[in-house]
């Protein structure tokens, strides 16, 4: 067997990275493709930094297991299936439900800190960065950690200006000049979608990923 082809996607928080995936796992069959979160990656809640006013910090790199997070990569490059618990963080209308990543031709790793951990990015063969404007970034944001994560929109607010962008703007926008592919997703990104979509497909119809 072939390894997987990887591509790693990041991008700031609200980028609109699931909402890209989601359109690229569309466009393959379960055999085709595997799709990998670093969002299921996080380490337990009492595991994760404080700051200063006490609000837990989960948008460091060490709130990542990255050693699990890497060797699940590797089991999955290697031919073997992962089960993974899904990470629900303080939601708790929210159940749990048991993840299973099946290895397939093309293999796609998403995250914050996919490209930022050297030993994640040296496995990519791909490097993608979906960027947006801060306000765009800040919707997405509200609307996601109000909805899935359970948060009021104060801690929100908070969250973004005192976690989100010091990460962002030290650690992740720098990656932008190291990526593959940059795609803006400000409101539409279906064109740069359909030339990735192309060009994995062409792979599959070749050689063989």
């Amino acid at each position: 067997m072939n390894k997987p082809f990887t591509i790693g996607i990041t991008g700031g928080s609200g980028s609109g990275k699931t909402f890209f995936l989601q359109g690229l796992s569309s466009c393959f069959s379960a055999q085709e493709i595997c799709l990998i979160s670093q969002d299921n990656y996080y380490k337990p809640r009492d595991q994760q930094p404080v700051d200063e006013n006490g609000v837990k910090n989960f948008d460091l790199p060490v709130s990542i297991d990255r050693q699990t997070f890497q060797q699940d990569l590797l089991r999955l490059k290697a031919g073997q299936n992962v089960v993974k618990q899904e990470y629900t963080f303080n939601n708790p209308l929210a159940e749990p439900k048991k993840l299973e990543f099946r290895t397939a031709p093309i293999l796609v790793v998403e995250g914050l800190f996919v490209q930022y951990f050297e030993e994640i990015s040296n496995e990519l063969d791909l490097r993608i960065f979906i960027e947006a404007k801060d306000h765009v970034k800040l919707g997405r944001r509200i609307k996601r950690d109000q909805v899935e994560r359970g948060y009021d929109l104060d801690d929100v607010l908070y969250r973004y200006q005192y976690h989100v962008m010091p990460v962002y703007e030290s650690l992740i926008e720098p990656l932008k000049h190291h990526a593959d592919l940059v795609i803006p997703n400000n409101s539409k990104f279906e064109r740069a979608l359909d030339v990735l979509v192309g060009y994995l497909k062409s792979r599959l119809r070749g050689v063989g990923i």
